[in-house]
């Protein structure tokens, strides 16, 4: 099934309906539609054609809703990359899809114009204004006399989408999302659109990320109203979601602390929001425990593990499980599981093995394997590194974890950021929570450096809360001492104004070891 469906339909029986808000503008179903047959119609028209590569460099805005739903038309591919990136970083992520057509908001003409001359690039095309050099979006549009007609024949297999990993570790990779994937996603979790009232989702996740992306096929096919935030700003988060009567939410666990930290957080009216997701990096547990008790009661959590590799999600910590009510032995058990990511979406296993991929009991930690209908189809042009991550249907998640005996999923970090210290295996990110629950402390990030005598020993790269007292390193030392077994305890602390992080969130580790530990040092 063409992942265009996914709009075809919804605006098929409600094309009156109010789907997208962005700041003063709104669009029904029956606008998005003629305006991506618009955008399908010029793009094709300028030789798309089924296969080709569509790149996307924009902030969250309607039309990279209309680009989405003409590319999936056209059967083309379409590329949103990270507008972020750095000018190296843009050149190959735009020469590795070989990206005919390349879409940008003109603010970024200055980033992509030293890239498109030797790239290969057969035309550009500027949103949100008019750059010199470069077709403009709404130009082509007006030009348009009759929208697309019809969609491309797709098999399931095709691919639909191509999403470029953050790379912390190495060059970016394009996970290969297909026509089949995005919808079984949306389609197994949702029901379509039917006039009924399915509330409004704000959406400030970048539309490179696979969250946004599925947010945005997933909110269209439902009918749920999507109010389009360009990018996170704690202060307009909260004012979207109070003047917009916002019902639902994802956060990333830094825009979440960002949002409970803001002065206008208790002046804000928040009550209208039912559900709150948050996922893409390690929550804290501080700061969902405030999350919990500062948010309206009538607020229901819920922690969503996926990957770019497993199409979003693919298990969830639910709102049951936010609920701290109960015995005290029952709060704390609960409080416990809040460190977890919940249990397997149904139609999707998940199991933790050994360094022989051998499955492990419960409570034992191993490496996190991921198997459903929605894997991806394989990293573009990178086959023995599909090899590497897809085994045997299984998705080599790279987290270590392990499951309890009531089946919840918990992690530990990335395999490749655990600590060996003197032959015991050691997760950063249970020392990541002990250093959090100081209050003294706003962020944290564990890396392992040589040691002649333990192969590896632990440091602690803190950020201070500038509106707190400030502890000595000794002190937070002796804090963990009282915490964690001896030999999880940091030998060395080191303090920053602030930790490296990808858009989403995740702290670049690879960058810390680089600065912290000298090239030529190692571990003999």
């Amino acid at each position: 099934m063409n992942a265009y469906l996914l709009l075809e339909i919804a605006s098929s029986i409600v094309s009156e309906q109010e789907i997208i808000t962005f700041d003063e503008e709104r669009l029904t179903y029956g606008q998005l539609t003629e305006q991506s047959s618009r955008a399908a119609a010029f793009l094709s028209s300028l030789g798309i054609s089924k296969g080709d590569r569509i790149g996307l460099i924009t902030t969250n805005c309607p039309e990279v809703i209309e680009v989405f739903y003409a590319a999936f038309q056209l059967g083309a591919v379409i590329v949103p990359i990270n507008y972020r990136a750095k000018a190296e970083e843009l050149a190959f992520m735009v020469e590795d899809a070989g990206v005919k057509v390349l879409i940008f908001e003109s603010r970024y003409s200055a980033l992509i114009n030293p890239v498109i001359e030797n790239s290969g690039i057969q035309e550009t095309i500027s949103i949100r204004g008019t750059t010199e050099g470069h077709k403009n979006y709404d130009e082509l549009k007006r030009q348009v006399v009759d929208g697309y007609g019809g969609f491309e024949d797709v098999e399931s297999t095709d691919l639909a989408i191509l999403l470029y990993t953050s790379g912390t570790t190495s060059k970016p990779k394009g996970v290969m999302l297909t026509h089949g994937q995005l919808t079984t996603y949306v389609m197994n979790h949702s029901e379509v659109a039917d006039g009924s009232d399915r509330g409004s989702s704000v959406i400030c996740i970048p539309n490179y990320h696979v969250a946004g992306a599925t947010s945005i096929c997933n909110s269209i096919y439902t009918g749920r109203r999507l109010i389009l935030m360009p990018q996170f700003d704690a202060g307009k988060w909260l004012y979207a979601v109070e003047r917009e009567k916002a019902t639902q939410a994802f956060l990333v666990p830094t825009m979440m602390k960002q949002v409970l930290d803001h002065p206008e957080f208790g002046n804000r009216d928040l009550s209208s929001l039912e559900s709150l997701s948050y996922g893409a990096a390690q929550m804290p547990l501080p700061v969902i425990l405030k999350a919990i008790e500062s948010f309206p009661t009538t607020t229901d959590f819920a922690n969503a593990f996926g990957m770019t590799e497993t199409t979003s999600t693919v298990s969830v910590l639910g709102p049951e499980d936010h609920k701290l009510t109960g015995s005290k032995e029952e709060r704390e058990k609960k409080i416990k599981r809040l460190s977890s990511v919940g249990k397997p979406l149904p139609g999707v296993d998940i199991m933790v093995v050994d360094d022989q991929k051998q499955p492990v009991g419960e409570n034992v930690v191993g490496n996190v394997y991921v198997r459903s209908e929605r894997s991806m189809k394989g990293y573009w042009k990178r086959q023995e590194a599909t090899k590497e991550t897809l085994v045997d249907g299984w998705v080599n998640t790279e987290d270590v974890g392990w499951i309890d005996e009531e089946g919840y999923l918990f992690l530990g970090g990335r395999s490749s950021d655990m600590i060996i210290r003197g032959g015991e295996n050691i997760s950063p990110a249970e020392i990541e929570d002990v250093l959090l629950s100081h209050s003294a402390l706003s962020d944290v990030a564990i890396i392992g450096i040589p040691s002649l005598e333990w192969g590896e020993e632990i440091m602690a790269v803190i950020v201070l809360d500038e509106l707190k007292a400030h502890p000595t390193a000794e002190e937070l030392i002796q804090f963990c001492k009282g915490r964690l077994a001896s030999f999880k305890v940091p030998s060395e602390i080191v303090i920053v104004e602030s930790l490296p992080r990808t858009s989403t969130g995740k702290i670049l580790k690879k960058e810390l070891r680089e600065r912290y530990i000298p090239v030529n040092e190692n571990y003999n």
